[in-house]
């Protein structure tokens, strides 16, 4: 709802912010796993963040930043850690007013040259853990005024199949919980599978104290980019300007959200990626990179169909053939820890031999480097030390890296939270290679987020085997891109790109990808 309503007030010219404010105790996503949270979103300035965020970006083209993405365990953490350090003065630090001001002071971080900031709340009305977060902002609400305020309470109205009708009083009870912690909202917006009559509307209106227009409908949609029209065919960008007052705002350019579903819903084209996981089993883990997938699909008015296989699996010789055949590409995505690592190697050099395109992201570049190192090259027991210990550390912990914050040193004792290589970072890219065509640039900046690097002492054994070093960090000490010129399309890169794509501006690689998947589908 959050991105939505952001894209709708952009296509009327406003500059707009979206925050995510998670009631949980960890202080980031960073050590929940993926089947816990879903994927963990990473930003330019390297805050590891709620999933969240990668829709706000996709959806308002807005690099989200540290200030966007709060956490209970985040405030709680900065709040001991002034109390060690006397910073109260003695004074008994508590709920209120000190972690409702912390929360105050998140949501209005970095907002001078903007319109608008949407500030959602995870989780569920009446949720203990939210508690704080209900109270700051009812607090922000009287501080700041009615007029430069709105609450949008999303909520549910369920179909009783058996009765063959949808029931209002959830949205009754969700709203009266709401309003006894001391906020009234101002637009509902009503999550339902069925259209919502008039009477129904009507009727919540009065038992919820909104106008009978701010009942939205929020009803399934067809994809996700039909959903910001979808909204605003129900008035709900209207409503919200007009609780602040604002009626003479023009009206919202959607013109190149019309062509994104356009493409979305009328391909021309059709192909088949099997995307060989670890996390497969939820598709939140990858939710960056089945968009970034879509979106490299748009760029060729194509249809792309994602399998996502467990890379386990393929351990077994006669599952991947079966399996892979019907690919038209094979992508590697990122992961960590060992298990289903021998698959993804497998399924690697399936793709390297059978001449299939073949993307490897993270880890996935990390296997194609062990594939060569083995398969190619000859390196025996090639392997990584993520892994354990080995006699060829074909790749190997980063220890020292150089930042904008300077030089970054990281052993095996650090702490797993927040001391990866994370954010973005500039590479550079070889003359004449095959990623320097696809980005038509030969200096660029990705996201990133590992801990993990290719050794360098094996790049020239690497190299032998047909595996280029086409992209390095601009001193040189770290690989960043791999690729095999004599394949149809091979590239391994060490970043993330898959944060970076957009419906509306589809990253390069994804296109580049994409466009080769459908080459191989006509060979097929």
């Amino acid at each position: 709802m959050a991105a939505s309503l952001a894209a709708l007030l952009q296509a009327r010219g406003y500059k707009v912010r979206i925050r995510k404010f998670d009631p949980y105790l960890n202080v980031d996503p960073g050590t929940m796993s993926p089947y816990q949270h879903g994927e963990v979103y990473v930003t330019d300035d390297g805050a590891e963040t709620d999933l969240d965020l990668g829709h706000y970006e996709r959806f308002s083209g807005v690099s989200a930043r540290q200030s966007d993405n709060v956490t209970s365990g985040r405030i709680y953490r900065d709040i001991i850690a002034k109390e060690r350090r006397g910073d109260y003065l003695g004074a008994t630090v508590q709920v209120i007013p000190h972690v409702t001001d912390a929360i105050k002071a998140f949501a209005l971080d970095e907002s001078d040259d903007l319109d608008f900031i949407l500030c959602e709340i995870g989780g569920t009305v009446g949720d203990i853990e939210s508690l704080p977060f209900m109270e700051a902002i009812r607090q922000l609400r009287n501080e700041l005024g009615r007029d430069q305020t709105l609450s949008i309470h999303v909520t549910l109205v369920p179909y009783v199949t058996a009765a063959g009708e949808l029931k209002t009083k959830p949205t009754q009870h969700s709203v009266r919980e709401l309003t006894s912690l001391g906020i009234q909202p101002d637009v509902l917006l009503c999550r339902c599978e069925h259209i919502l009559p008039d009477n129904e509307r009507a009727k919540i209106a009065a038992f919820c104290n909104v106008r009978k227009e701010a009942v939205i409908p929020a009803l399934d949609a067809e994809s996700i980019y039909a959903v910001p029209l979808q909204y605003h065919a129900e008035g709900l960008d209207d409503e919200v300007l007009r609780g602040f007052g604002i009626t003479d705002s023009k009206e919202p350019d959607l013109s190149r959200w019309y062509d994104i579903v356009n493409r979305y819903h009328n391909p021309e084209g059709e192909v088949t990626v099997g995307v060989i996981g670890k996390y497969v089993g939820l598709q939140d883990a990858y939710k960056s990179l089945h968009e970034a997938l879509v979106h490299g699909g748009m760029a060729h008015k194509t249809r792309v169909n994602i399998k996502w296989l467990d890379a386990e699996l393929f351990e077994n010789e006669d599952d991947l053939v079966t399996k892979l055949e019907p690919m038209h590409a094979i992508l590697v995505p990122g992961g960590f820890g060992e298990r289903g690592s021998e698959g993804k190697i497998a399924s690697i050099k399936f793709a390297r031999e059978r001449n299939i395109p073949f993307f490897g992201i993270c880890l996935g570049m990390q296997m194609a480097c062990l594939d060569g190192a083995r398969n190619v090259s000859g390196i025996e027991n090639a392997s990584t030390s993520e892994f354990g210990s080995t006699d060829n550390p074909v790749i190997g912990l980063i220890t020292e890296w150089q930042s904008k914050d300077g030089t970054q040193l990281r052993d095996d004792d650090s702490d797993l939270g927040g001391t990866m290589r994370l954010g973005a970072y500039r590479a550079k890219l070889s003359d004449n290679s095959h990623v320097a065509s696809v980005y038509e640039a030969q200096n660029i900046e990705e996201r990133h987020r590992h801990r993990f690097e290719v050794n360098l002492a094996y790049k020239d054994m690497l190299e032998s085997g047909g595996l280029i070093f086409s992209g390095m960090s601009p001193d040189g000490r770290l690989p960043e891109i791999v690729e095999r010129p004599d394949h149809p399309w091979f590239i391994g890169v060490q970043f993330h790109p898959e944060l970076k794509s957009r419906p509306f501006d589809p990253h390069p690689l994804f296109a580049s990808f994409i466009g080769a998947a459908l080459k191989q589908s006509r060979l097929v």
